[in-house]
C-alpha cells in the first residue's frame, strides 16, 4: 500500500509543478496587477480599487459584462437543451447513432477561426445563403449587413456559436450509450410511453453529463474571442464586445494592463460563480 502511495505522489507531482508554475502563479499576478497602474514604457505603481472603479465607470465594460452574461444563459440553457434534444433523436435508432455522433463532430473539427470565416459567409450581405434565401422567399429588397448592423448583430454572434451544441450532443449520446438496455425494457414492460422514459428514466440518468455540458457551455463564452474578431470584431461599435474581447483591447491596443487584469480578476470570479450555480443547480456531488 505504501509503494502504491508513493507512486500516486510521483504521478502527481509533475501535475501540480505545472498548475503551480503556469495557472497559480500567473493567477496570482493578473490579482496582484489589477491593483495598478502598469503600462509600456511606464513604472508600475500602486493605484488601489481605481482600475475597478475605471471599469464600472465604462461603457464599453458594462456593455461587454452584459452581453458575456447573456451568451453564457443562453449557451447554458438553449444550446444545451438542443444538443440534449439532438442526442436523445439519435438513441432511437442504433444504427444511425454512431454516423450522427460522427456529423456532431465535424463542428469541433473545425478551428474557431474557420468557423468564424464559414459564418461570417453565411451572413455576407453581398452573396452570403441566409440573404439570397430571404430574397428568394418574396423579399427581393431584402440585403442586410448582420454583423455591421446594430439591430441583428447580437443575433447573427449569437447563432455562430450554436456549433457547441454538438459537443453537448456527443456528451449526452456517449451517457446514453452506457445505460444498459435492461432499464428500458423494464420500462417497457411496465407500460412507460416512450415521453415518460425520456422525462422520468433518461433525463435523470443523464443529469451529471448534463451539468457537466452545461459547465463547459457557460465556460467557453468566458474565453470566446477568436470567433468575435473573425465576425464582428464587438461591433458595430460596442455592441457585441464580450469581456475577453474587451480585456485583449485593453491589454494589446491600450497597453492598460492594470485595468485588464482587473477585468480579468472580475472575468475569473464570473466564472467560478457560474460554475457553483450549475453544481448547486444539478447537485452533481450527489448520487444519480
Amino acid at each position: 500500500m505504501r509503494i502504491k502511495k508513493r507512486w500516486i505522489v510521483v504521478f502527481l507531482v509533475p501535475g501540480l509543478l505545472l498548475f503551480l508554475l503556469v495557472y497559480l502563479v500567473s493567477i496570482i499576478n493578473v490579482f496582484g496587477t489589477s491593483f495598478t497602474n502598469w503600462r509600456i514604457g511606464g513604472s508600475i505603481s500602486f493605484t488601489g480599487l481605481s482600475n475597478y472603479r475605471d471599469l464600472f465607470r465604462s461603457a464599453a465594460f458594462l456593455k461587454a459584462l452584459s452581453n458575456t452574461f447573456v451568451w453564457i444563459v443562453l449557451q447554458s440553457t438553449i444550446h444545451v437543451a438542443i444538443g440534449i434534444v439532438f442526442a436523445l433523436l439519435a438513441a432511437r435508432k442504433k444504427v444511425y447513432s454512431k454516423f450522427c455522433q460522427t456529423v456532431f463532430m465535424l463542428p469541433n473539427i473545425l478551428s474557431s477561426a474557420a468557423l468564424g470565416m464559414l459564418f461570417y459567409n453565411i451572413f455576407n450581405p453581398t452573396y452570403g445563403p441566409v440573404n439570397k434565401i430571404i430574397q428568394f422567399l418574396g423579399n427581393k429588397d431584402f440585403n442586410i449587413n448582420w454583423y455591421a448592423n446594430a439591430a441583428t448583430s447580437f443575433f447573427a454572434v449569437t447563432i455562430t456559436w450554436l456549433p457547441f451544441a454538438a459537443m453537448i450532443a456527443i456528451l449526452a449520446a456517449a451517457e446514453l450509450a452506457a445505460i444498459p438496455d435492461d432499464i428500458f425494457e423494464a420500462a417497457v414492460i411496465d407500460g412507460a410511453s416512450e415521453t415518460q422514459t425520456i422525462f422520468r428514466i433518461k433525463l435523470p440518468l443523464l443529469k451529471n453529463a448534463i451539468g457537466t455540458g452545461t459547465i463547459l457551455a457557460a465556460t467557453s463564452m468566458l474565453q470566446k474571442m477568436d470567433i468575435l474578431i473573425m465576425t464582428s470584431n464587438g461591433g458595430p461599435g460596442i455592441q457585441t464586445m464580450n469581456l475577453p474581447l474587451l480585456i485583449y483591447n485593453t491589454s494589446m491596443q491600450d497597453t492598460n494592463f492594470g485595468l485588464a487584469n482587473a477585468c480579468a480578476v472580475l472575468l475569473i470570479l464570473m466564472g467560478l460563480v457560474a460554475i457553483g450555480l450549475i453544481n448547486k443547480i444539478y447537485r452533481m456531488n450527489e448520487a444519480i
